[in-house]
């Protein structure tokens, strides 16, 4: 059952997708209505089953699930997986790439393959204060407090070295 983020718990899972470009303004309704979708009809076979999600900065897509209440199956997750899939290829995006690196850079967002976002970092084009995007974090808590961090407060941190 689709459930507004807010009233996800803390330890529910979650999973970031983010765009190897921003979505377009022309495509971000169509996307989150097909997101929308998709979670509305995630895991119909239990009435227990709380999911949501958020678009974000029109680049990332963040599924969350509550786990606890009903257990996500390989199925489960594999569907999810086969809908981003499905995204990927209907907006030509790469959504799945967890090599690549998002961060901020002024007001804009970045995406980096990570060979270059090493690069930059080496020429000091971005700092160990440079606000990078955490996309590996598992929880809803996690998700609130270090989705956004510093480099240096983040495990890419071990690039500054």
């Amino acid at each position: 059952m689709l459930v507004e983020f807010d009233s996800i718990p803390e330890d529910a899972k979650v999973w970031i997708y983010p765009s190897s470009r921003k979505f377009y303004a022309n495509e971000i309704d169509e996307v989150e209505q097909k997101v929308k979708n998709f979670v509305k009809t995630w895991k119909t076979d239990s009435e227990n089953f709380k999911a949501s999600y958020k678009i974000l900065h029109n680049r990332f897509i963040v599924l969350a699930a509550d786990h606890l209440t009903t257990t996500l199956s390989n199925k489960d997750i594999d569907a999810s997986v086969a809908f981003i899939l499905e995204l990927q290829e209907t907006y030509k995006v790469a959504l799945l790439d967890k090599m690549n690196v998002c961060f901020k850079q002024g007001k804009y967002i970045q995406y980096k393959e990570l060979k270059d976002f090493k690069k930059l970092l080496k020429n000091k084009a971005i700092t160990a204060k440079t606000i990078i995007f955490d996309n590996l974090i598992a929880t809803k808590q996690e998700f609130e407090n270090h989705w956004q961090v510093a480099i240096e407060d983040s495990w890419y941190g071990r690039f500054l070295r």
